[in-house]
């Protein structure tokens, strides 16, 4: 196939360059010849019109002085004088004869004829007084005259005895005879058209055939050959050159010689050269198609080879190697093959160790422990032999990651490896790194119980602690246990099995779990609530419900957190604890967060045209913190509902910030640029500092219930309560307690200077319609300032 193409390719080249050479000779030649062939032809053209010029001023001469000899006859003007009108028919005759002459005519001072030849105007008056007039000053005039449809060359002279008795006129027809001599003399095609005003043209005499005159008639009616070119020829042209002159006629009357020559004569030198030039092309199409074949055999040969080598190369076969040397351009190909296939030797193996082979431990990786994991489980298969997979994960080291570093945490993960080889070290065993701080070892020919036996001596082998860099390290670590036959046949349901009992033992802080059919049943219905919550937004089953926010002192806004519900159609309420975490894993959050942005601006829009001013609280997840759309789409839902974005507080966790918090921060600068305020949720709960909050934008912290509800009997709790609110205070941040149970907490927040509070005591969460009532009716109404004693809930 590459020798056909590229030898196609060659030879195509070659032909398409010779013909496009030989084409553009053709048309050059064309172009000049038909210049040259029209100025030529146009040259005898102008050449012939003043031959043909001549000649009729030469037969008018003739005319002329034939006319002056007949009326100088003395016979003749004694004929005139006496009225003989029979001896004037016969003179008139017998001249005309002598001459040549078509028409001879007396003409009498009263411009009537006395005679004529053709016996057809005698007695009528004569039909071109012009000419008399015209003749009367210079004793002779000419013109081109129509008379019965028929074209004659007419001079006129006086008769004198001396002084003048009548008109001599003297004619020759123009018609076909006449062209042809004049033909005949320039070897041009000449024609004759006269008309009357401005009636049709009419052709007199031409020497075009029959089928040629019609088509002159069309071409002068249409005056196509009014525009000329600098010599006087028609530039409208089709196979001929014309040459349009007018000649001298009588007032309202028009004739016209046209004089034609072809441009096939002028153009045959040139129509030979291009026949020559045909047969020269064809010669060196042939003698192309040759030399290309032989050019293209040449490159395609060693080329056919080179590809020779690289299917075979792709077939990992790099023993071949490229034909011999050669100093060309192919050679340098060859050579390049050479180093091609060292390069992807060395490449290879690198990209085996890479692919299969973990690059910090030099452990075997997911890929080799999946390909073994599969190997094993044919084999078991085949010899019904048990295969028991174990996952470890490492407990908190992102904790040794974020407090010692990427380098210790690099080398507490080759340590580890170190330690499972010492406790796995059967050949047919394998130890793999996964990724991250997980691990995997494959055990053929081992039970579940064998498995959990390994495992435990992992666990004692790992709590010795570690010293790394001066660093002493504890190290503790969760495993799942899954087992063919029993747990699954498949290498994917076995690690998934595996993986699932590693969390539950990490949940449970059980060191190793083995699976157990439970846990499946628990995932499947995580499965079906994860289904059913993709549905919940679209059919309507969610809704908000508000929890009031109380300033313990006076204030003239009302203040409550957005809370969201599923009414599940068959389940019934479903908590937020179990649904949100599910949202935010498969990302379903986000649409969840813009229908929960979307109803509390809605209803916020709607208390505050009661003339309720409600500011409204609503939660932000992670992966609602990473949307870049998310301010713009929340300022256009405040411009959809008239809303100001300070009657709005987007609660934000700790842990949100610290995924990812160069893009966190940038959201947040970007929200709190809309003018919404910022706070964070749950603090206290996370591994930030309020010197590490004090450069975020935020405006409130919300200390988290954990904390406030155990503030009245433990006094560590008080203290954390207390030193947050200082602090907050001096950064110049609001403080809401969140988790109010009782009275006497109250009391102590509002003690200690809390800026607003939230819990049950004060109230459980309420439908959008009951809030309205419950502001007019509680005790914590805005612009109500109770005494501290006489606080009572309201719910």
């Amino acid at each position: 196939m590459l020798n056909r193409s590229l030898q196609t390719r060659i030879l195509a080249l070659f032909l398409l360059l010779m013909i496009a050479v030989q084409v553009g000779g053709f048309i050059l030649i064309n172009t000049v010849g038909v210049a040259a062939a029209r100025k030529t032809v146009g040259d005898e053209l102008a050449g012939g019109a003043r031959v043909i010029d001549l000649l009729l001023d030469q037969d008018t001469q003739r005319l002329l002085q034939g006319a002056r000899l007949l009326s100088a006859d003395y016979a003749f003007r004694g004929a005139i004088a006496t009225g003989d009108t029979d001896t004037i028919r016969s003179a008139l005759a017998n001249h005309g004869k002598r001459i040549d002459a078509d028409l001879m005519m007396l003409v009498g001072l009263d411009q009537r004829v006395l005679a004529d030849t053709a016996d057809a105007a005698t007695g009528n008056a004569f039909a071109f007084p012009t000419l008399i007039a015209a003749a009367e000053g210079s004793r002779q005039a000419t013109a081109m005259v129509l008379l019965h449809d028929r074209l004659y060359q007419l001079v006129l002279v006086p008769v004198l005895a001396p002084l003048p008795i009548a008109w001599a006129a003297v004619g020759v027809r123009v018609d076909d005879a006449l062209s042809r001599d004049l033909n005949r003399i320039t070897n041009l095609q000449v024609s004759f058209l006269s008309r009357q005003g401005e009636g049709a043209w009419r052709l007199q005499a031409s020497t075009l055939l029959e089928v040629d005159r019609d088509a002159l008639l069309e071409d002068v009616a249409a005056d196509r050959f009014a525009a000329t070119d600098g010599a006087g020829n028609a530039l409208y042209a089709d196979a001929s050159v014309t040459r349009v002159r007018s000649l001298p006629s009588r007032d309202g009357e028009s004739v016209v010689t046209v004089l034609q020559q072809p441009l096939s004569s002028a153009l045959e030198p040139f129509r030979r050269l291009q026949r020559q030039l045909a047969m020269i092309t064809a010669l060196a199409v042939v003698v192309s198609i040759i030399a290309s074949l032989m050019i293209a055999r040449g490159i395609v040969r060693p080329v056919r080879e080179l590809a020779r080598v690289a299917r075979r190369i792709a077939a990992g076969n790099y023993s071949t190697m490229p034909a011999a040397r050669r100093a060309d351009e192919i050679g340098a190909l060859a050579d390049a093959f050479r180093t091609m296939q060292q390069g992807l030797v060395a490449r290879e193996s690198r990209i085996m160790d890479l692919a299969y082979r973990d690059t910090l431990t030099a452990l075997p990786n997911r890929a080799l422990f999946a390909e073994r994991l599969d190997q094993e489980l044919a084999s078991a298969t085949t010899k019904r032999s048990p295969v028991a997979v174990l996952l470890m994960d490492l407990d908190h080291f992102k904790d040794v990651n974020d407090s010692l570093g990427h380098p210790i945490g690099d080398m507490l993960l080759c340590e580890v490896a170190a330690r499972l080889q010492s406790v796995v070290g059967r050949s047919t065993e394998t130890v793999a790194r996964l990724g991250g701080d997980e691990f995997a070892i494959l055990l053929p020919g081992s039970t579940a119980a064998d498995a959990e036996y390994v495992a435990k001596e992992i666990l004692q082998v790992l709590e010795a602690p570690m010293t790394l860099d001066g660093h002493v390290v504890d190290v503790r670590a969760s495993m799942g246990v899954a087992a063919f036959p029993e747990h699954g046949s498949e290498s994917a349901t076995l690690l998934r099995r595996a993986d699932i009992a590693m969390y539950e033992a990490k949940r449970k802080n059980l060191g190793v779990t083995v699976w157990d059919d439970r846990y499946d049943q628990h995932s499947s219905e995580r499965l079906s609530l994860m289904s059913d919550l993709r549905q919940a937004v679209d059919n309507d089953e969610l809704t908000l419900v508000y929890q009031p926010k109380v300033p313990p002192g006076s204030s003239t806004e009302n203040y409550v957190e957005a809370l969201v519900r599923w009414h599940h159609p068959t389940r019934g309420i479903v908590s937020p604890l179990e649904f949100i975490p599910f949202a935010e894993h498969t990302g379903y959050i986000r649409a969840i967060t813009r229908w929960v942005l979307a109803d509390a601006v809605k209803q916020c829009a709607a208390w505050r045209a009661e003339g309720l001013p409600m500011n409204v609280s609503i939660n932000l997840s992670a992966r609602d913190l990473m949307d870049p759309e998310l301010p713009e789409r929340f300022h256009d839902m405040l411009e959809e509902n008239f809303c100001a974005a300070r009657w709005f507080t987007l609660e934000i966790t700790e842990s949100a910030i610290l995924d990812d918090p160069a893009h966190a921060i940038d959201n947040m600068k970007r929200l709190s640029a809309l003018g919404c305020r910022l706070a964070i949720d749950d603090y206290g709960t996370g591994y930030s500092s309020l010197s590490y909050l004090r450069h975020l934008p935020v405006h409130e912290l919300k200390i988290d219930k954990t904390f406030v509800m155990g503030m009245a009997r433990d006094p560590s709790d008080a203290v954390i309560v207390r030193s947050t609110i200082d602090l907050a205070h001096n950064m110049g941040l609001a403080v809401v307690a969140e988790g109010v149970e009782d009275e006497g907490t109250f009391d102590q927040l509002r003690a200690l200077g809390c800026d607003m509070v939230q819990g049950y005591w004060l109230s459980r969460p309420l439908g959008a319609a009951q809030i309205p009532a419950w502001m007019r009716n509680s005790a914590w109404a805005p612009a109500v300032v109770p005494e501290l004693k006489a606080l009572r809930r309201v719910v």
